[in-house]
């Protein structure tokens, strides 16, 4: 039987393969942010979103505790969601510039958006064996993506789980390619090119190591490469 972008959603949605996950998604939707402490969380692993017949993939590292584990959508209802969201819009991949709760009318137009990791861990930070426990979640995702011409990897975290993806999502090597802003991997003819950004975490933007012009002029080349390459149908 085929599989879909729906079956996956609904497995990912059910899935309650990491204990420690599951405990800290649960709690931190009983023990709700004073902000949010009448909404009801979702507290669930959180599916991908986007358009089925996208071109561009975009891979985070996982849900936050008061955005997507609230929300139930991926990159909505957090800092750097709006972040996210405000490039994607500018860029002309969103139909509008801000993503607070899911039915909030955001589309995405040949862009899917999804996660390494699809439940919220403690302090941000997955283990391996979650990671490598949800890992067939993106690469089953990957497989239905079929038009997609680059993954976008958000972060260190979502760059790797990406690379380790690649050689059964694509058939080729898993790429040698380090991490850093704006890197791009060639994974041969007919696949993917795959490209780096740093995470749009408030450590990140605050700072300014990561500015909404630089997302914005990465998303522009991302594109600007697979509507110009000839060798990418």
């Amino acid at each position: 039987m085929a599989d879909s972008l729906e079956a996956i959603r609904r497995e990912v949605v059910a899935c309650a393969a990491c204990p420690r996950l599951v405990a800290t998604r649960e709690r931190f939707a009983r023990e709700r942010k004073r902000e949010f402490r009448d909404q009801e969380y979702w507290g669930r692993a959180v599916p991908g979103f986007g358009d089925p017949a996208a071109r561009l993939v975009v891979v985070g590292l996982a849900p936050a505790a008061h955005g997507s584990n609230r929300t139930g959508r991926v990159f909505t209802g957090d800092r750097s969601a709006a972040f996210l969201v405000r490039a994607f819009h500018a860029v002309g991949y969103a139909n509008q510039p801000t993503s607070t709760h899911r039915g909030d009318g955001l589309r995405y137009t040949d862009l899917y958006l999804t996660a390494a990791v699809r439940c919220v861990p403690p302090d941000n930070r997955p283990r391996p064996d979650e990671r490598t426990r949800c890992a067939p979640f993106l690469v089953r995702e990957l497989h239905c993506l079929t038009r997609a011409r680059a993954v976008l990897a958000l972060g260190g975290f979502a760059w790797d789980a990406v690379r380790d993806a690649v050689p059964e999502a694509y058939g080729a090597e898993r790429p040698a390619t380090p991490f850093a802003h704006g890197a791009c991997a060639p994974l041969g003819p007919g696949r993917p090119l795959l490209w780096a950004s740093y995470h749009p975490s408030p450590q990140n933007t605050q700072t300014g190591k990561l500015t909404s012009p630089m997302l914005v002029d990465l998303l522009r080349r991302i594109r600007g490469a697979y509507t110009t390459d000839p060798s990418q149908p």
